[in-house]
């Protein structure tokens, strides 16, 4: 199996930055937390290298 030699680095980023917006949003603005939920999980995933 091959596997790339790329850096997840830019996605670690992401998904710092992606937290962080999500949990501010959840303190001011609660009933539309969900809208937000897919970018920390889909970022922390690529991240992982797992997809």
């Amino acid at each position: 199996m091959n596997q790339e030699n790329t850096s997840t680095g830019k996605y670690w980023l992401l998904f710092a930055i992606s937290l962080i917006v999500t949990l501010v949003w959840l303190v001011f603005w609660p009933q539309w937390f969900w809208l937000f939920i897919p970018f920390p999980v889909t970022f922390l995933v690529q991240a992982m290298r797992l997809m």
